[in-house]
Order: structure tokens, then sequence, then C-alpha cells
């Protein structure tokens, strides 16, 4: 069964997470996906609150931007979370918005390299071995964990493109797609990554989380039939935001409440 899901657009304050994520939890939501956009909240800053606010939800962050964050730090993040709320965490990693990451200052030569080096390394290193490579993007020295978390965790990938839909089977657990409008295009996208993940000798089938934008004033039972078009494509869960328009901005105002009672009646549809 689909998972269902709701998304904190980086529309929202920090400060209003709080009431949007005990609502989530209470209504019975089974994620809720944080979205880092820079420069608004910090996604692991946000998931750790989350997580400290509510009892059983599990939190997503998508995506944490390799390029923006050391592998060796991005490790001890992760690794913290996953010990303090065992089970709850779903980290998801891309290679970011790549004009953003020219603005910090962090841009990669090679995008591609770095988010494969990274990853190559971030497995490892949650798994509590030592790790040393030198890599064109990522070093390490005899890197290791000393509080790895006590499960194997997921590592979900953002993708888009062939050859990061390819790295997301290759390397990923599965993948995140932030545009899950057309279902046509996630089936297309979801088989590049099942080939990949096929020819890397992998086994079982990827975990695939789709951000859907729904908009704004839609039923429930429409929603649930566009997640369960989108299920039957690969998906294993939907996290949804509303928007004004088609393909338009998440809303950033206090309908976000409304609209965990929308997801929250979707989700019952589809498990009736």
């Amino acid at each position: 069964m689909v998972d269902v899901a709701l998304i904190l657009p980086p529309d929202q304050p920090p400060e209003s997470f709080c009431r949007v994520a005990v609502a989530a939890d209470a209504a019975g939501l089974d994620e809720l996906w944080v979205w880092e956009d820079c420069f608004a909240q910090s996604g692991v800053a946000a998931a750790a609150a989350i997580l400290a606010w509510t009892p059983r939800i599990r939190v997503g962050i998508g995506l944490m931007p390799a390029p923006l964050r050391a592998v060796a730090l991005e490790a001890m993040e992760v690794a913290t979370l996953a010990r303090l709320f065992p089970g709850r965490l779903l980290p998801g990693f891309g290679h970011g918005v790549q004009s953003w990451m020219a603005q910090a200052g962090v841009r990669a030569r090679s995008p591609m390299t770095l988010l494969r080096e990274h990853l190559e390394a971030l497995r490892p290193l949650l798994a509590g071995e030592s790790v040393t490579t030198i890599g064109d993007e990522v070093v390490l020295d005899d890197v290791w964990l000393r509080w790895p978390p006590r499960e194997p965790l997921p590592l979900l990938v953002g993708a888009t493109g062939a050859r990061s839909l390819a790295l997301a089977g290759e390397l990923g657990d599965g993948v995140i797609l932030t545009d899950g409008h057309d279902v046509d295009v996630v089936a297309e996208r979801m088989r590049h990554v099942r080939a990949a993940r096929d020819a890397a000798g992998r086994p079982g089938a990827p975990a695939a989380v789709v951000f859907l934008g729904d908009r704004w004033g839609s039923d429930a039972r429409s929603l649930a039939e566009r997640i369960r078009s989108l299920a039957a494509v690969g998906a294993t869960s939907v996290a949804v935001f509303h928007a004004d328009e088609p393909g338009g901005a998440p809303i950033g105002d206090d309908r976000i409440l409304e609209s965990v009672a929308i997801v929250a009646e979707a989700r019952t549809l589809l498990r009736g």
C-alpha cells in the first residue's frame, strides 16, 4: 500500500512547522516531508524539531544538496537523528540547484561526480565502517562514526535526468521524483531507475517518493485517485503540496492546515 505524506514547503516560516507537524501526526499521515530550498530553512534542523514534536510520523528531508554539506558532517547529522528517532528518518540527497550552489560558492566541477562519490562514501560511513578515499570531489582519511545508526537507513536520491535516475538506481535505495503531476513521466523515470538497479545487480524494487502538486480546492476523492495512479507505476510514497495553480508555488498560508485534513481523507479513501 502506498504511503501518503504532506510536504512542508519552504514558503512556510519555520515557526509555523510545529502546529502543522502535530496536526499531520494526529491525522494519521504516514510521512511529513521538509522541502529544503536555498536559502530558506535547514532541512536537518527542521526534521530534528518535527521528530521531537511528534511521536510516530516519519520525516523526510528532500533534498540535501551534496555540495552544500561535507559528507563527513552529513553522515554525523543523519546518524544522530537516526539514533535519536529510530525508524522515522527518510534522508534524501541530490546534486542541488546549480545556480544556488554557485551563489553559495560550493558549485562542483562535476555535480554528478560529486553526488556519486558522496553516496559511495556515505553508505559505508552510516554502516559504521572506516572510510578512506581520494576522489575527484570527495577526500576522506580514515573517517568513521563513533555513533552510527543502529539500523540501516534508506538512502533516497533526488533525480530528474537520465544520469541522475541511473545513479539513484545504482547507488540509492530509492528515488525522489519532485514533479509528479504527469503519471506517464513518472512511469518512464521509474523504468530508468529499475533498469540501472537491475544492471547493478541489486535485488528488489526501489522505493519511489513522488512529490505531487495538487490544485487548492480539489477534493480528497480526486486526490486519492491521483495517488492511486502514481502507485500503479511504482510510487511507494506520494507527498502532496497544494498550489493555487497547476505547476504553481505551494500555498504559503494557514490553508496548509486545511491541506492536512484533505490529504488525511485521501489516505482514508485509499485504505478503504
